[in-house]
């Protein structure tokens, strides 16, 4: 076991029948968005299952109904009678729960299934966690005020120190993209006052660790993103840069021998390297890692290149979280168009950070 920290706290899994394969526990996400659709046709690849040991954990019921609707229209889907589900019970009306339509029904089976998975990793039943999109304005409607389900994550596992990661494998060149954001779902008039040095360090802290101890990644070289436009421009554009941001990253130099930072960059050239290295254009230097300042300053970049295919981890919680990077879709929902690779990258990151905890330990 390597020496340094890992940002996991260790959890102690358990296995049934010495079944050694990662165990992840899939939640549906709001039921009339394109959760259930995407989890299905993502189980039914056999090389997404074939190395972990899945339970999703839902309603059986709603699970059972979006496979009959979507069966004769969809060649591969799972079929529910032959997964292993954690059927949760609701308090609500299922019938009120209706395809395409986010309500205060929808909001609060989604946050159901959140809370049963939540409390089955932390009781070591699962060593990771896969969640289906929710929409934040259901579990408003429901009654849960939270920004997103990072938040609600974290706040249940008890942990303060936490960061929303986006990682991408490029389908044409193999080089993954991994961005960590500083600040996630506040509005944008916010961001300037939320980042603080003290923030910025803690986030790098998790960027240096996870690349490390989950990528392998040594003396990782990481791009940081200026805040204002031309990262201000000797102050001309905003004085954040000179005022503190360009003196905390010197700060981090000196204190961190180990790792290659560069910056601070301008955020409309800090992706120029990346969509190079993604689409295979240049054979340039990238960075390891990315942090960006603000939610649409990493998220429209990783959302141009890999839509389909990007993948939500939160860091800095006692078991794995990923997420595929798209929303709800209430529009397509029940069409059986939905595009099931997000997901399916998702299931696979999970199994590849989960076998990595293990190698660790041996």
């Amino acid at each position: 076991m390597k020496a340094e920290r890992s940002f996991f706290t260790e959890v102690s899994v358990k296995l049934r029948d010495g079944d050694r394969r990662p165990r992840l526990a899939v939640t549906l996400g709001d039921p009339a968005g394109i959760g259930p659709e995407v989890i299905l046709k993502a189980l039914a690849d056999p090389d997404v299952i074939q190395d972990c040991d899945i339970t999703v954990v839902g309603s059986r019921s709603l699970l059972a109904k979006i496979y009959a609707d979507l069966s004769d229209s969809v060649q591969f889907l799972a079929d529910p009678a032959q997964l292993s589900i954690l059927d949760v019970e609701l308090d609500g009306d299922l019938n009120q729960i209706i395809a395409g339509t986010g309500n205060a029904a929808s909001g609060a089976a989604s946050f159901a299934y959140m809370e049963r998975a939540i409390r089955c990793a932390l009781a070591g039943e699962f060593q990771a966690i896969v969640t289906g999109p929710i929409a934040k304005s259901a579990w408003k409607a429901a009654g849960y005020n939270y920004p997103g389900q990072t938040e609600l994550l974290a706040e249940r596992s008890g942990v303060e120190r936490f960061g929303m990661l986006f990682v991408a494998r490029s389908p044409h060149t193999g080089w993954i993209l991994r961005t960590l954001l500083a600040t996630t779902h506040i509005p944008l008039r916010q961001v300037a006052d939320a980042l603080t040095p003290q923030l910025m360090s803690a986030k790098l802290d998790l960027l240096i660790e996870c690349l490390r101890e989950d990528f392998g990644i040594d003396k990782p070289r990481i791009a940081v993103a200026g805040l204002n436009p031309h990262s201000g421009e000797q102050g001309q554009l905003g004085r954040e840069e000179l005022d503190w941001l360009i003196p905390w990253l010197e700060e981090e130099r000196n204190a961190r021998p180990y790792a290659i930072l560069d910056g601070l960059v301008p955020p409309d050239t800090m992706w120029v390297k990346p969509g190079q290295a993604w689409y295979g254009n240049s054979k340039t230097a990238v960075a390891d890692g990315y942090l960006a300042l603000y939610h649409d300053q990493g998220l429209i970049p990783v959302k141009l290149m890999a839509f389909d295919r990007a993948v939500n981890t939160t860091i800095g919680l006692p078991f794995i979280r990923t997420s595929p990077d798209h929303g709800t879709a209430f529009d397509i929902a029940g069409k059986g168009i939905a595009d099931a690779t997000s997901m399916k990258a998702a299931l696979q990151l999970a199994v590849e950070l989960a076998n990595q905890k293990v190698n660790e330990k041996l």
